[in-house]
């Protein structure tokens, strides 16, 4: 029978098991020493602009910075949502939608009884949403500048999962409540502690020829709804 040679009671504490850990350690040691007797660092300005961007261009903004990433961009009222959305689920030929579990009732109220409603449930697993045709959902946020959605898992928005599992994702935003010029204005607004997804558009990925694929990581295809309420 075999027996390992030394221990961890014969290596320097802290210093870990990998080659060179010991000398990391003695120059971190060293550097907590040179900086100990240092003042604190001063808190860092914010008297930065949050934004370039002039209010009455922030929807228009998003709404070209998301087509730009290549997502589907629509537009319209309270009153035409339902009929948008039974209009683009009907276009994409789907068969079965994911509603989560707080998904306004009026948003689907339109929609062709023969399409599916399937409600997400935590025993759904990345196979069964794989078979889903499409999903429909909320969101958090939406900025403009960077063309971003966030959602946060709220109950008009589900898991994490079924927005990036399934090939086609419709988005509701409510403008202008939901939607912000950057990422300064979004950050106080959203809750860290939440599961926080950020979107910019299809999933896509590029390999080193820069040969573009979407659907790779998340839906192929993304549909964004500009609700003006």
């Amino acid at each position: 029978m075999s027996t390992a040679t030394g221990s961890g009671a014969d290596r320097e504490p802290g210093s870990g098991s990998g080659p060179g850990s010991g000398s990391r350690e003695r120059i971190l040691a060293r550097i907590r020493t040179a900086v100990a007797a240092a003042p604190d660092a001063p808190e860092p300005a914010r008297d930065y602009l949050d934004t370039h961007t002039a209010a009455d261009r922030v929807v228009d903004l998003l709404a070209e910075n998301l087509a730009d990433y290549r997502a589907l961009v629509h537009r319209t009222d309270t009153d035409g949502l339902p009929a948008l959305i039974a209009r683009l689920l009907s276009r994409r030929g789907a068969r079965t939608v994911l509603v989560p579990p707080l998904l306004p009732a009026s948003w689907l109220s339109a929609t062709a009884t023969e399409i599916d409603r399937v409600q997400d449930g935590p025993e759904a697993t990345a196979r069964d949403l794989d078979a889903i045709d499409s999903v429909v959902t909320g969101c958090a946020l939406a900025i403009a500048e960077t063309g971003t959605l966030v959602l946060d898992a709220a109950p008009d928005q589900g898991r994490r999962r079924i927005t990036l599992v399934p090939d086609h994702h419709i988005c509701v935003v409510d403008v202008p409540h939901q939607v912000v010029a950057s990422v300064p204005q979004a950050m106080p607004r959203l809750d860290p502690t939440r599961p926080l997804t950020w979107i910019s558009g299809p999933s896509a990925t590029s390999d080193i020829e820069l040969d573009r694929v979407e659907g790779v990581h998340g839906p192929r295809t993304l549909e964004v709804i500009l609700v003006e309420v």
